[in-house]
Order: structure tokens, then C-alpha cells, then sequence
């Protein structure tokens, strides 16, 4: 029978076993808390925990490790071992890449337990964290801005307003009290250099006192005054350019100048006297060439920056150099307006505040079209100054019609045919068919420079007579009796008359006419005699070649008044020059007209315009007169150097014709019929940017229908050299006296309104932003651009704002979608920011004292309450500045006096809760400007290129300063030009930032260089002379009241009877100039009262 107990057992085997399988898979599974953590808390927190992130990436917090770190995703694959990250870095067989990587690595029950995990699906159960990710956008200044309740007070009779009553209940609730008001004068000083940076005068003193009498009108009053004054842009302007970094040089190793970024200060100077609105402010910085302020897109490369010679020419340099640049950019724009550090997140996300790296690049991509250079400033002027050029150019025209009847004739000559003699500078021998002669003249039409050049008088090295005999000899010599007379003699040290027949050669042995480009000599023989030969030269000895006579007439004869002319020498036509020739003819009849270049100063020749005039004066080559055009071969480069721009009417390299073949080509005109012709007059250049690709040697030809004929070319015009001077088209030789009037008025005219039409149509030069179409912009991993990731769009900070463009965005709209959205009054930032900057300046301190950093890593505010009351009220004043100094100038906060209290400074040393007014150090500018001030040396002028506070850099010996000032040098020291490294030699001690790094916050230290330099340096030496003497002038030798002169406009006060006995006793010892330099350097004249 069958085994029943078999049967019975056998199911019930596989049913126990089946039901044990879960029981025992269960007892593998990996449990987070219990088998992996402890893993990760031992060997990899201390580097990816709460207080270290390398490459981005935290394995304390579930959140954080699934996102990943920089450059890669999450830290597992669920279910995935083999691809995860984690097991990749714990099995790795290469120690440089194994983790963790310092200690012993993971054992294989480590990484067994991981793999499993990992394999098991990476469960991480939520709520088991042992840390908590903080709400990055839990922070105050992220909150939006409110208007606060106002406390209650119990000193209720203090506050002079809202900012006063804020103050005081800080003030109550720490247990203090306020400091009693600032005497009127102490005041009266304060403002005044708060808001202009220079000290009251004697006679603002004294008109304030005289109002006192109207009560709180009278500091009003000196409030509008204070803010009226231009003095106030220059001293809250200085302000801002620290903040933004604001140099006159290019900074890093090489520092080279930045002439032009001057235009920038300038506009900031101009923006704070005329109260600009901030928001509007904010604006123009940013997109001010949209908005006709194109001198303040200068704020966006305030940096330093590399020039092209000094980035790499590979590109990997170019793109790293390219994204240093834009994060200059992002990085002044942020921390200036929003007080946040975005740059930070360049390499990886912020690691304290809600910035990703998406938000960086997202970012950049706004300003991704801003570049910077040197380049034309635009402005409403300037575009007026440009219509007037064009109406100065008709002018121009009409002159060179009118001049061109004085412009020789061009002598053509065969190829075949013998070239126009030329001088030489050394040596020219005259020979001629001997005859007497008693008298010789030697007249000298011309030279080789001409006098519109300037001092360009001709001069002759020795002039020698020789007789017809077999061995002839010099009779010109002073020495044998001949007389030498002349025009005129400039009778210098070098060029006298007795020299040019002293057998001595040399030029500091010459003569030298007194009359720019022509004089004559004249020889008288003491008898006559037979000659046959004449030699002159301009130097003898080879040394010079200016000054040289081109041509010239020798005349000789026994009688003065009859004289035979022996030589003549007529002038040759200037030489070819890259802006404009004019090729002058004898009338000619033709129908078409060949310009054949056979030589160039280099590469193919190009021609800027080719016109012909005929005897009407019309530009008959123009092609809407019918005039047809064929070349030789053109070089077209882009849109550039057409065949059809040889006559389209237009000037300048862009509009211009280039051959085909190197140094030669040549241009035929066909006209629609029969002309005239008179003139021709072509160049390189005609707005003389380029000279290159010059017709040195050239022919032109005419034909009426078949046969060609020469009519002028270059063999007789002065042989073109690269180091020639231009003359003048036009001479002055056989002209009558009104032809040499007019002609020389004309052409004093013509040259004066040609510089004025270049710098009209060039403008002035501006180092600002440029702008052209956007580049791409890409999340960079780590911040490489050679690791370029998915691109990204303009967009704001995502926790901030919902501001987001395409990529398709003009350039110029970027920039204004991202002004539009900082200047928005509800922006929690912007208007926070710029309150927490006045109160500062006014201050010495914000309410926030890291002024660029409103983020998590910043501080916290003292005063939460008031700064959101003054940032709703910079707003509410329509983003006035001139209101918010109003508002804190004539509050009883800022009327404190600097009266020092035990109590209170043992509670607040810092004075950060205001119980007095917190007295500080003048800034560097300020006290040089204060020197000047008060001995009147002070130079008012403003605008413009900046002194220089160093002398030329040369060679190793780096910036040398400049020791003596006159001049511009005097102004006030914001137009100094500002040398990123290189500080003032004397008051760059007192903590005056270099422009490299943004300033701000000035430091304020107290070192004994300060002192020396206030006591010693020349510069102070030089102004207590100049103080002394003013006092001097006022007091006459009265000691006393020499010393309370200096008190009263030194430090706006009279000297105490003790005081005053002190100071005359060191007048009387050690003089008045020691004790100025005494007073220079008391506590008085250097800090706010």
C-alpha cells in the first residue's frame, strides 16, 4: 500500500518551506538606519556632512544625496550597483579616485552592505534624517519689505520723526539714553562734510549763526544749500565709484592705462547733483545706451580686465578670459544693487544662500552680449556735433574748389623722358657756362617741409663760388674778402650769416633763413672774376635732411641790378599722401579717364573715392552723373571695397575700391558724355584712419573715344617716404601778393575745419560696454568652460523673481528685463540695500555692516525696523537720494553730539544702537581737498580727463609719485587718475581703496605713517606755506591773530586762551608754517565732529 505518511509529509515539507522564504529574505534585506548610515557616518560625513561639501555633494541628508554634487547626478541608481556613483568611488582599484580618501577603505562587509542596498532598491525612509536642511529663503532680507509698527517711547519729546522714534526705543530697551544735541556749529560742520567733503567757510559759518534766530529753518536751509552745490555730486559720487571699483587703468600684472573711462565718473558726478532717481539710476548703469545715457554703461566694466594682447591666443585661454569677464559683470551688478554674493555660485550651487549655479549662468546669459572697449560715446551732443561737421564739410568742398586754381599743374613726363632733377641734402653742384661775375644771389623758393608745418625755415651748410680755372678755387670765403648779405637770418647760436661762408662744415656751422620756406643770399666778390661752378648743401656732413631747398634760382653778374640766371630748378608737387591728391591739368576734352597704379607703400593699392572736376566744377566721375566704372580686378572683402564705391560720393576705408593684384591696378571711368576736364582728385583714405595700400607711382590717362593720353602721373611730385611730413597742396611761389593772402587764408581755414570735422565725426572716446549678439550660454560643470552642460535662458535669481526670457532676446532687451527687474519697488533687496548704503555714508556703519552682502553669510541688521522704514521711504520719495539725506540730517539722531558716556560705551563700544553721534576719520580725499580749501588753493574745475597723482612709469621703477602739484593737479581728488595698486603717496595711507576689489566699506585705521605724511611730505610742506601765507596776508605780523585766523578756518572755531598762548609760542619758536602743519594733524581738522 503506499506511504501515506510519505504523501502527507512531502506537501507539507515544500508548504513550511515555502512559507519560511520570506522569513528568511527578510533577514538579508539592508535597513538604512541601522546598516548603511553608520557607514557613511564613519567614513564620509567629515567631507560630504553638515559642515563640509566637497564638489557640491551631502550624504547627511536624503534631499541633498539624491540630487548629487557637481557634475553628476544622484549618488545611486536604485537597483543599479554597478552604475551608482557610490560603489563606483568605495570599489575603485585607483587610490587617487578611491573613496574615502584618506584612512583605511571600506572593508567587504562595507561594501557588501552598500551593493546591497543599492541592489535592494536604495530605500532611505523619510524622517530619519539627522539633520535638518535649513529653509535657505527663511532669512530677513528675502522677506518682503514692510512698513513697521511704530513703538511706543517713553522720551516722547526726542523724536523728530518716525527714524528718531525707531532709534530711541532701541536706545529704551537696551537701557540707554540719547546724547544731548551737537553744538549748532559742530552741526553746521558735520553736514558739511558729510555731504560735500570739504569744510564750511568763515562766512557760512557766520550766516548760519546770524539765522539761528528762525529756529529749524536755519538748518534747513543749509540742508538746500549743502545739496544744491555741485561740491555735494563730487563727495557722494566718491561713494558709489568705491562700490563699484572705479580706476583709470586696466589692473592685473601689466596695469595699462585707461584713459577713457573717465566719462563714467563724470555721469555718476552728474547723476548725484541733479538727484537722479535710484531706480533710474539703476537703469542707465545698466542699459543706459537705450536710454541716452551711454556714459553710464561704464558701471558694467568698472573691473579690472585683460586686454586681447594679454589673454591666450588658444581658445580654451579666450573662453576662460570670456567667462571671467562676464562674471566681473554679474558679480558688480548683484552685490552693487542687490547686496547678494552670485557669484559664488560660479563652481556650484551658493553654499548659504537659495543660488543655484542655474541661477549664476541664467544670470550671465543677460549680459551675455557685453563686451568692452574703448569706443565712440553717443549722446545727443554728440550726434549734434556731428551735423555740424557735415555742414563744415560743404565748406570744405567750396574751399578746395577755390584752392585748386593754386595747385601746380601736373607735369607729365614720357617714360622714356629725363626725370625731374632733385637736391640732395648733403651735397648739389651747380655747373654752368663760365662767365664774370662780381654779385651771385641764390633764392630759395621752397622746402622740403612747408610752412604750414611750423618752424620749417630753409638752411644752407656753406655756399661755394668756384672759378673757370684748371684748378679752381673757392672765392666765397669770408676770408678772402666776399661779403655775404641775405633776406633775414634767425642769428642763433647754430645758424649765423658768417657761417655760410666760413669753410666750416656742419650744421651748428649753417645759415638758416628767417622766412619759413624761402630767403635768398646774396655774394659780392671784391672783384670780378670768371666762376663756373657753384656747391651748396643743407648738411655737409650727411647728418640732415630736413630744411633742404627744393627749388631754387641762381642768378649771377658783374652788376647787381643785371643778373644772369645760371639755374633754375622748379618745384616739384607734394608728395602722395593716404588722405587726399589733387592731380591739377591743363583743360582736356574726353569721354573716359584711366587711373593705373604701378607701386603701393604696401600689398594692393585701394582708392577712396576717385573724382574728376571739370571746368564747371562738377564731380563728373560720380556714378549718378552716368559714370560707368571697370577695374582691373577687385579684392572684395565682405561688403567692403566694391568696384561701385570708387564713385558712389561716399568717404572712408568701408566705401572704398581695392585691385586684385599686389601693388598695381588700375580704375576706368566712362562718362555719360563728352567733358572737360580739368582736376582729379583721389586718396587712400579721405577720413586718414588707414595708409597703408597707397599709390606711391601712378599714371592717368584721358581718351576722347580711342587714343589714350597721358595727362599727369607721380614722376613729378616729391618721391614718397614713410617718414615725410604732409606739406601744403598748394604753393606760395609765383603768386602775387592778394593770390598768396587768399590762398594762405584758404588754406589755415581748410585745415582748421578739418581737425574740427575729425573730432566732431569721431566724437568723443568712452571706456564703456559694447554690444553685439548674445553668446550661448551654458551651465559650466564646476565652472569650466570646457565643460559646458544644458544651456540656459535669461532669467533672475528663481527665489527672488519669475522673470524669465527666451533665447531669442535681443541683447539691449536682456539687459533692460533685468534693470526692469532689480529697480522694482517690490524687490526686497534693492531699496534695502541702497538705504543700508546712505545711512553708512552718513554713519560710518550700516545698520548692516557687510554692505555688499545681504545673504545668510552676512550680518544681521541692528535696526531691522528702521532699515525697512527708510527703504519704504527711499521708495515712497520717489527714489530721491537728496530726500533721504533730509531725512537723516535733520534728525535728531544725526544732531547728537559725540559726547562720550561710561554707561553706554561699556553696553555699545561700537555705538551700532546711536546713543551719540559716532565721530570718524575723514576719508583720504577729504582731507586733501579740506588742505586746499581752507589756504584757497583749491581748484574748482570739474569734469573731464583726471591729474595724474604719479609721473610716467618707466622701465622697473613702477609708479613714481608726483611730489609738487600745480594746475590740475589742484583739483579735488576725485578727478585724480585712479591706478589700481598704487596708492597716493601721501594720502593713500588713509585708507583710500585701489580700485581693485569693490570698497564697500572703508577700513578705517590709525597709523603713524599717517601722521609723518601730514607732517612731512612735500605736498603738506608746500600747502602750510601756502596756508601761512594767507594767514599771513590777513593778520599782517600779528602772531595772535595769525593763530585764531587759523583756528576760525581750520576747524571753524576760536582757540582757547590756553590754546592760543601754545600756538604762538610754536609761531614764535618754530614758525608760522610749522604750526599749519601742526594743525593739518590734529584730531580736529582729520575727524567728523
Amino acid at each position: 500500500m503506499p506511504n501515506l505518511f510519505g504523501l502527507f509529509v512531502l506537501p507539507l515539507f515544500v508548504l513550511l518551506i515555502g512559507s519560511l522564504v520570506p522569513v528568511l529574505l527578510r533577514a538579508d534585506e539592508v535597513d538604512f538606519v541601522h546598516d548603511v548610515r553608520p557607514i557613511l557616518q564613519q567614513h564620509c560625513y567629515s567631507c560630504h556632512g553638515e559642515e563640509k561639501q566637497r564638489s557640491g555633494l551631502r550624504l547627511d541628508i536624503k534631499s541633498e544625496a539624491f540630487k548629487g554634487g557637481d557634475g553628476w547626478g544622484p549618488f545611486v541608481i536604485e537597483g543599479e550597483p554597478e552604475d551608482s556613483p557610490l560603489i563606483e568611488w568605495v570599489t575603485s582599484e585607483d587610490e587617487s579616485s578611491r573613496m574615502p580618501p584618506e584612512g583605511d577603505p571600506l572593508s567587504s562587509s562595507e561594501i557588501a552592505t552598500l551593493t546591497n542596498w543599492v541592489e535592494q532598491g536604495a530605500d532611505w525612509p523619510d524622517g530619519v534624517d539627522l539633520a535638518v536642511l535649513e529653509d535657505r529663503m527663511d532669512h530677513w532680507s528675502f522677506e518682503p519689505v514692510v512698513m513697521p509698527d511704530m513703538p511706543q517711547v517713553s522720551k516722547a519729546d526726542w523724536p523728530r520723526g518716525p527714524l528718531d522714534r525707531m532709534v530711541l526705543a532701541r536706545l529704551e530697551q537696551e537701557g540707554l539714553s540719547p546724547s544731548p544735541p551737537a553744538d549748532p556749529v559742530v552741526w553746521l560742520r558735520r553736514v558739511t562734510f558729510d555731504l560735500t567733503g570739504l569744510p564750511p567757510t568763515p562766512n557760512e559759518v557766520n550766516d548760519f549763526l546770524g539765522r539761528l534766530e528762525h529756529g529749524e529753518a536755519a538748518f534747513s536751509e543749509v540742508v538746500e544749500r549743502l545739496l544744491e552745490s555741485p561740491r555735494y555730486g563730487e563727495r557722494w559720487a566718491q561713494h558709489w565709484l568705491d562700490v563699484v571699483r572705479y580706476a583709470d587703468t586696466h589692473g592685473f600684472e601689466v596695469n595699462t592705462e585707461r584713459p577713457n573711462a573717465w566719462p563714467y565718473r563724470d555721469y555718476v558726478i552728474e547723476s548725484m547733483n541733479r538727484d537722479t532717481p535710484y531706480d533710474q539710476f539703476i537703469k542707465e548703469q545698466i542699459v543706459g545706451d537705450a536710454l541716452g545715457r551711454d556714459r553710464a554703461t561704464g558701471f558694467l566694466v568698472t573691473a579690472s580686465v585683460l586686454l586681447p594682447g594679454q589673454i591666450g591666443a588658444d581658445e580654451p585661454s579666450k573662453r576662460l578670459a570670456r567667462q571671467d569677464s562676464l562674471d566681473e559683470i554679474v558679480n558688480n551688478v548683484s552685490q552693487t544693487f542687490l547686496g547678494l554674493s552670485v557669484g559664488c555660485a560660479r563652481c556650484h550651487d551658493h553654499k548659504f544662500d537659495p543660488i543655484s549655479a542655474k541661477d549664476y549662468y541664467s544670470m550671465q546669459a543677460f549680459v551675455a552680449g557685453v563686451e568692452y572697449k574703448d569706443r565712440e560715446l553717443k549722446t545727443p551732443e554728440s550726434e549734434a556735433l556731428k551735423k555740424q561737421a557735415e555742414i563744415w564739410a560743404k565748406r570744405v568742398t567750396e574751399i578746395e574748389e577755390q584752392l585748386s586754381r593754386f595747385v601746380p599743374i601736373a607735369r607729365p613726363r614720357p617714360d622714356d623722358g629725363e626725370p625731374i632733377r632733385t637736391t640732395n641734402a648733403r651735397k648739389n653742384t651747380e655747373t654752368f657756362e663760365p662767365l664774370e661775375a662780381k654779385f651771385i644771389r641764390f633764392t630759395i623758393h621752397d622746402s622740403n617741409l612747408h610752412p604750414s608745418l611750423g618752424l620749417i625755415a630753409p638752411c644752407i651748410d656753406e655756399f661755394e663760388i668756384y672759378t673757370d680755372e684748371a684748378e679752381p678755387r673757392n672765392v666765397a670765403l669770408a676770408s678772402l674778402g666776399a661779403q655775404a648779405t641775405a633776406s633775414g637770418s634767425v642769428e642763433s647760436s647754430n645758424h649765423k650769416l658768417i657761417h655760410l661762408n666760413d669753410g666750416v662744415y656742419g650744421n651748428p656751422s649753417s645759415w638758416m633763413s628767417d622766412t619759413n620756406g624761402t630767403g635768398w643770399v646774396m655774394f659780392e666778390l671784391p672783384e670780378p672774376i670768371r666762376i663756373g661752378k657753384v656747391v651748396w648743401g643743407r648738411d655737409r656732413l650727411g647728418k640732415l635732411t630736413d630744411r633742404l631747398a627744393t627749388s631754387y634760382t641762381l642768378e649771377a653778374g658783374v652788376s647787381e641790378e643785371k643778373l644772369t640766371t645760371l639755374a633754375h630748378l622748379e618745384p616739384r608737387r607734394r608728395s602722395v599722401q593716404a588722405t587726399m591728391n589733387t592731380d591739377r591739368i591743363t583743360p582736356v576734352r574726353a569721354n573716359r579717364l584711366r587711373f593705373t597704379v604701378l607701386a603701393t607703400n604696401r600689398l594692393e593699392p585701394c582708392l577712396d573715392e576717385l573724382e574728376v572736376f571739370n571746368t564747371e566744377g562738377e564731380n563728373i566721375a560720380l556714378a549718378s552723373m552716368g559714370t560707368s566704372v571697370k577695374t582691373s580686378g577687385d579684392n572684395l572683402v565682405a561688403n567692403r571695397h566694391d568696384p561701385r564705391f570708387i564713385n558712389d560720393g561716399r568717404h572712408g576705408n568701408a566705401s572704398s575700391w581695392m585691385s586684385s593684384e599686389d601693388g598695381k591696378g588700375w580704375v576706368e571711368l566712362q562718362f555719360a558724355r563728352e567733358q572737360e576736364i580739368e582736376r582729379v582728385v583721389w586718396g587712400r583714405d579721405r577720413e586718414g584712419k588707414f595708409d597703408d595700400r597707397l599709390a606711391t607711382e601712378y599714371l592717368i590717362e584721358t581718351a576722347l573715344d580711342q587714343d589714350w593720353r597721358r595727362i599727369a602721373d607721380s614722376r613729378d611730385r616729391v618721391v614718397w617716404d614713410a617718414g615725410t611730413k604732409p606739406s601744403a597742396e598748394f604753393l606760395l611761389v609765383g603768386l602775387t601778393p592778394d593770390e598768396t593772402r587768399v590762398a594762405s587764408g584758404l588754406q589755415k581755414e581748410k585745415a582748421h575745419l578739418e581737425k574740427k570735422i575729425r573730432e566732431n565725426r569721431k566724437g568723443p572716446s568712452v571706456f564703456a560696454g559694447t554690444f553685439r549678439k548674445p553668446d550661448d550660454i551654458h551651465l559650466l560643470n564646476r565652472g569650466d568652460p570646457e565643460q559646458p552642460k544644458e544651456a540656459v535662458v535669461p532669467a533672475v535669481l528663481s527665489s527672488l523673481g519669475d522673470v524669465q526670457l527666451s533665447a531669442k532676446t535681443p541683447e539691449q532687451e536682456r539687459r533692460k528685463a533685468l534693470a526692469d527687474w532689480i529697480a522694482r519697488p517690490d524687490n526686497p533687496l534693492t531699496a534695502r540695500v541702497m538705504a543700508n548704503r546712505i545711512w553708512q555714508w552718513h554713519f560710518g556703519v550700516g545698520f548692516v555692516d557687510t554692505p555688499n552682502d545681504f545673504g545668510r553669510n552676512g550680518s544681521q541688521p541692528t535696526h531691522p525696523e528702521l532699515l525697512d522704514w527708510l527703504a519704504l521711504e527711499l521708495i515712497r520719495g520717489e527714489w530721491s537720494i537728496k530726500h533721504m539725506h533730509r531725512v537723516i540730517v535733520l534728525s535728531a539722531t544725526y544732531r547728537q553730539s559725540t559726547q562720550h558716556n561710561e554707561l553706554a560705551a561699556a553696553k555699545d563700544a561700537d555705538v551700532r544702537w546711536l546713543w551719540r553721534y559716532p565721530s570718524r576719520r575723514l576719508d583720504g580725499e577729504a582731507i586733501r581737498d579740506s588742505i586746499l580749501a581752507i589756504n584757497g588753493q583749491l581748484d574748482l574745475k570739474m569734469g573731464g580727463r583726471g591729474f595724474s597723482l604719479f609721473n610716467k612709469r618707466g622701465g622697473l621703477s613702477g609708479f613714481v609719485p608726483v611730489e609738487s602739484f600745480q594746475g590740475d593737479g589742484l583739483r579735488r581728488m576725485i578727478y585724480a587718475h585712479k591706478v589700481r595698486r598704487e596708492r597716493d603717496a601721501v594720502f593713500g595711507a588713509f585708507d583710500c581703496p585701489d580700485g581693485g576689489q569693490s570698497a564697500a566699506r572703508r577700513i578705517e585705521s590709525t597709523t603713524p605713517i599717517q601722521a609723518l605724511n601730514l607732517f612731512n611730505s612735500p605736498f603738506t610742506m608746500e600747502q602750510a606755506k601756502a596756508f601761512a601765507d594767507v594767514l599771513q596776508e590777513q593778520a599782517k605780523d600779528d602772531v595772535s591773530q595769525q593763530v585764531q585766523r587759523a583756528y576760525w578756518v581750520g576747524l571753524n572755531r576760536k582757540p582757547s586762551a590756553e590754546e592760543l598762548s601754545d600756538a604762538v609760542s610754536v609761531v614764535r619758536e618754530f614758525g608760522l608754517e610749522t604750526f599749519c602743519r601742526a594743525l593739518f594733524n590734529c584730531n580736529e581738522f582729520l575727524f567728523l565732529p
